[in-house]
C-alpha cells in the first residue's frame, strides 16, 4: 500500500473533541462526520483536505474519550493516514477497526512542515518527505493489520471471513 499527499499539521495532545466534536455523535454517515473533521481547530480544514492527504500530529494523538467516530470523521473528509509521534491507545485501536492507518514517525512529524508533500509506503515501512527529500523509516504494517485495514476496518473484515 501506497499513499501520497499534502500534510496539515498538528501539535500534541490533539484529542478526540478537537477531532471530533461530541454534538456530531449520533451521525453515523462517514461523509457527513468528515465535514465536522478538525472543526475546532481549522472551520475550513473539511474543504482544504483533498483525497489522500495526510495527517502530521505531535504525541499522543487522539487522546480524550474513546469515540470511534472521531478516526471515521479523519477517513470521512478523505485523509490517508495519520503520522504521529505516538498515538492514545485506545484511538489507536479504534482508528486501525474503523480502517484508518496510523504511523508513528517521531523524526517525520519533527521535519515536516504544513503543505510538504508526504509519501507512505507502509508495506516497507519507508516514508518520504518529498518536499525535501527526506526519508524515515517506521516499522512496516504487519500483514493481518493490513488485511484488516485493505477490508475497510475489522467489522468487514470479520464479515469477509464469515462468508
Amino acid at each position: 500500500m501506497m499513499f501520497k499527499g499534502k500534510a496539515f499539521k498538528f501539535g500534541d495532545n490533539i484529542d478526540t473533541d478537537n477531532i471530533l466534536p461530541a454534538k456530531y455523535l449520533s451521525i453515523t454517515d462517514e461523509i457527513i462526520l468528515g465535514s465536522h473533521c478538525m472543526e475546532r481547530i481549522d472551520p475550513e480544514f473539511h474543504r482544504r483536505v483533498a483525497q489522500g492527504d495526510i495527517i502530521i500530529g505531535g504525541s499522543n494523538f487522539g487522546c480524550g474519550s474513546s469515540r470511534e467516530q472521531a478516526p471515521l470523521a479523519i477517513k470521512g473528509c478523505g485523509i490517508s493516514c495519520v503520522i504521529s509521534k505516538s498515538f492514545a491507545r485506545i484511538f489507536y485501536r479504534n482508528a486501525f477497526n474503523t480502517g484508518l492507518l496510523l504511523i508513528e514517525c517521531p523524526e517525520l512529524v519533527e521535519d515536516a512542515n504544513e503543505g510538504d508533500i508526504i509519501q507512505c509506503d507502509i508495506r516497507v515501512g519507508i516514508l518520504k518527505n518529498l518536499t525535501f527529500g527526506k526519508e524515515y523509516t517506521a516499522n512496516p504494517i504487519p500483514p493481518f493489520i493490513l488485511e484488516i485495514l485493505n477490508d475497510g476496518g475489522l467489522i468487514l473484515h470479520i464479515m469477509k471471513k464469515i462468508k
